[in-house]
């Protein structure tokens, strides 16, 4: 090939070999590096598209058991709760990773989740780390801020935005992405009466949701925000994104004691009433409750996978606090190694902390911030003084920083 000289320019944008990082020769043409880049990108983003439905390679479908194994590692306790998310995730993903035959008849539907239970009871954990070791797009919506459409608020379709944004907006990807939407018992039917006012934030969000949780394809503005008619749509197929949907439901329990309490006049009905768990009545759950707390039943019969998280006890709150891979303690002590320094929890602290965070009923979540009392004065002081490889917190000093944090006022009624 003749040597390249300074007025070889490539063939596509015309820039100079000055200009370039590289300039490849051909025959009768020259390719700079940047073309090279974008046309390696275009190959990609229209190889993906013909991929299809077909599972990623990439991801790790795991049984059942190595799923609700993995998970065990981050989440104490919720035995129920693991096994069902962690079938409901491998039937969904086999479901996508296997060859469409035309002669078979049977198609398998996707099944979304829904969880219910407490604050601070894991809801949120659980689908963080199941999108975690599949490996697919995840993302976590709030439906506090949804509305209907034409209404101030987000979209539904604000919901996709996200997972796109979580995919880097390779539709291909986020199509066999997990979406979980939070706080889904605050978009409930407000009143069973007809009332002038439309519900925009409650039942009309409902209505909205139910084709994305079935399945359709979705016209989804990149940027979020509001749709209008001279923006760029990007089309996404809902068909194969699994949506798990979680809620507190605060209330429901009466809504679960009357139903399980129904007897006549003078005389029980059911004979086992002495053993039902007064302390956990998430467990007889049914989507009867669901619908008495003001979902509508479509929406129901699009979510029908329904499992509860049960309340966290003294000793699940005490191994939340030590067993995890990255658990509280865990965290604090690698916080101090940092400053090189050595951190040492006495015992008698921990069962401190557990009580506060049972007495105040704020579930997990209260463990953190009981801590972060403790140790404030010590992660402020520390990191200034050279002197100090070794701190032990004990249980007069915990009790003497929670007390200064002036907790009473946030007492639970």
């Amino acid at each position: 090939m003749a040597k390249q000289n300074k007025e070889s320019r490539c063939s596509f944008c015309g820039s100079g070999k000055q200009d370039t990082l590289m300039l490849i020769e051909g025959l009768d043409a020259y390719i700079c590096d940047k073309c090279v880049a974008q046309a390696n990108q275009l190959l990609v983003q229209e190889l993906g598209s013909k991929k299809g439905k077909a599972l990623d390679p990439s991801i790790t479908l795991l049984k059942p058991q190595e799923i609700k194994a993995h998970i065990d590692q981050y989440v104490i306790g919720q035995d129920d709760a693991k096994k069902v998310l962690s079938v409901a995730v491998y039937n969904h993903y086999k479901r996508l990773s296997q060859k469409v035959d035309k002669g078979d008849e049977i198609e398998i539907e996707k099944s979304n989740i829904m969880l219910v239970g407490e604050t601070g009871t894991g809801k949120t954990l659980l689908a963080k780390t199941i999108a975690k070791i599949l490996h697919v797009p995840f993302c976590i919506c709030d439906a506090t801020v949804l509305t209907e459409a034409g209404y101030v608020g987000e979209d539904v379709e604000s919901i996709l935005t996200r997972l796109l944004q979580a995919a880097d907006y390779d539709v291909a990807s986020a199509e066999r992405g997990i979406v979980y939407i939070d706080e889904v018992d605050k978009v409930a039917r407000k009143s069973d009466n007809p009332s002038i006012t439309r519900d925009v934030s409650g039942e009309g969000v409902q209505q909205a949701l139910l084709k994305i949780l079935e399945g359709t394809v979705v016209n989804v503005p990149p940027q979020g925000g509001r749709k209008h008619p001279d923006q760029k749509m990007i089309p996404v197929n809902t068909n194969n994104i699994l949506f798990i949907c979680g809620g507190a439901f605060d209330g429901i329990e009466r809504k679960i004691a009357n139903r399980l309490r129904t007897q006549a006049v003078g005389y029980k009905v059911k004979k086992d009433d002495d053993e039902l768990d007064l302390k956990n009545l998430y467990k007889y759950i049914t989507p009867q409750d669901l619908k008495s707390f003001g979902l509508i039943p479509e929406l129901i019969g699009r979510v029908p996978v329904l499992t509860h998280l049960n309340p966290l006890d003294k000793q699940a709150l005490r191994n939340i606090l030590t067993e995890p891979k990255n658990s509280l303690l865990r965290q604090y002590v690698k916080l101090f190694e940092y400053e090189n320094v050595k951190l040492v929890f006495e015992d008698e602290v921990l069962d401190f902390i557990v009580d506060k965070a049972m007495e105040y009923k704020l579930g997990a979540r209260g463990l953190r911030s009981i801590c972060e009392a403790i140790m404030l004065d010590a992660m402020f002081e520390v990191p200034s003084d050279a002197s100090v490889q070794e701190l032990s917190i004990t249980l007069d000093y915990a009790v003497e920083k929670f007390e200064k944090a002036d907790f009473k006022k946030l007492k639970a009624a």
